[in-house]
């Protein structure tokens, strides 16, 4: 195997599929390498941790085609070391004779040998065997960009660390949770699940799909009974689906709230930015609605406490609510409008963040007790 490829480029491919690799023990060693298969002038490279691969295809300067399986971060680093300009990499048998090989990586003065990880380890890669459906990906992104911030990290209950995609009447609705807060995302008209149907997939494939997408104008997604696969431009990122059943969420979202906040978007985030600063080691914003003015407050003992008040437009009783400031920030930050509103029952009740004036998209969270 021998290709030439700038440097840039074949970084930023050996990057992405690399984020798929795994170094985690008990697992196979080659499962911390890419596989790097030349065939003309095309290279391809895969990461997979079995759970989720990513799959992606440049174009190169190939000599001769081949195959191998070299570490993942340490090949990615030594790419991003090299001066800018032309990668020439070149696999090889080894000069110690032994039957082994090795390849070199080289650019300008620099040159760099790796040994291969075994091929014959390499998971065998399939081709996906649903039929495809195609979506426009901006608006895909966007709701991921949304949605798979709720989504639980704890492998513990595998379960909300997925996100659910169920077929509703009018379109497709995406939700995740982390028993702490819950993100919906309505899209009207997008349809890419036959009536009535619903899968979970994981919130960390997601989340690297809408790092892959980039400006892509439309995503192939394939579902099949046990993977999904997603297909934008020259990359394909393949996981499998999470099994158990997502909990019923619709019994969260009460029909109506006597309390609406209505505050601007730039003006809140950064006044729990600076209010913030003195919420340490978990402490909560406390918000004191009621009138034409919202008081923000954080008060850790032994440090001190930070108050800010800002103009809003509030409709409801009086009252003291507290929240975690970064699941209320994370909310915020995820709503496309300049005004939000936060519809509350009582302050032990859950909150619903909205754009203002927007019903396809609510960012739900729990409150947190305090004396």
């Amino acid at each position: 195997m021998k290709f030439r490829c700038e440097r840039d480029v074949l970084a930023d491919a050996l990057g992405s599929a690399g984020r798929a690799a795994t170094n985690r023990t008990g697992t196979l060693p080659v499962l911390a390498g890419v596989r790097m298969e030349v065939v003309g002038d095309t290279l391809t490279i895969t990461g997979t941790d079995l759970e989720l691969t990513i799959r992606l295809t440049i174009e190169v300067g190939g000599e001769r085609d081949g195959a191998t399986v070299v570490p993942a971060r340490l090949v990615g680093d030594i790419v991003k070391a090299l001066p800018a300009g032309a990668v020439e990499v070149d696999l090889a048998d080894s000069a110690a004779g032994d039957g082994s090989s090795e390849m070199s990586i080289s650019a300008g003065r620099s040159q760099f040998s790796v040994r291969p990880l075994s091929i014959d380890d390499y998971p065998a890669q399939s081709e996906p065997a649903a039929d495809a459906v195609t979506l426009p990906a901006a608006a895909m992104a966007d709701a991921l960009r949304q949605v798979v911030r709720a989504a639980s990290t704890d492998d513990a209950r595998a379960v909300l660390t997925g996100v659910l995609l169920a077929a509703e009447d009018d379109g497709l609705r995406m939700v995740a949770t982390d028993s702490y807060r819950l993100a919906v995302r309505d899209l009207p008209e997008s349809s890419m699940l036959g009536s009535g149907q619903k899968v979970l997939i994981p919130g960390r494939a997601l989340s690297e799909l809408q790092r892959l997408m980039g400006n892509e104008e439309s995503l192939m997604v394939r579902l099949g009974e046990r993977e999904a696969t997603f297909e934008a431009g020259s990359t394909r990122l393949s996981t499998r689906l999470i099994e158990g059943e997502f909990p019923n969420y619709r019994n969260l979202l009460p029909s109506s709230y006597p309390n609406l906040l209505t505050i601007s978007k730039p003006a809140i985030i950064e006044a729990i930015r600076r209010v913030k600063i003195l919420a340490q080691d978990s402490t909560p914003v406390r918000m004191t609605l009621g009138g034409d003015t919202v008081q923000l407050e954080a008060i850790t003992q032994d440090v001190g406490n930070a108050v800010e008040e800002i103009d809003a437009q509030y409709e409801g009783a009086e009252m003291t609510v507290a929240f975690n400031p970064d699941y209320l920030l994370a909310g915020i930050d995820a709503i496309d409008a300049d005004d939000v509103t936060l519809a509350t029952m009582d302050p032990m009740k859950p909150a619903v963040l909205r754009g203002a004036g927007q019903d396809d998209y609510l960012y739900l969270l729990m409150p947190v007790r305090v004396p």
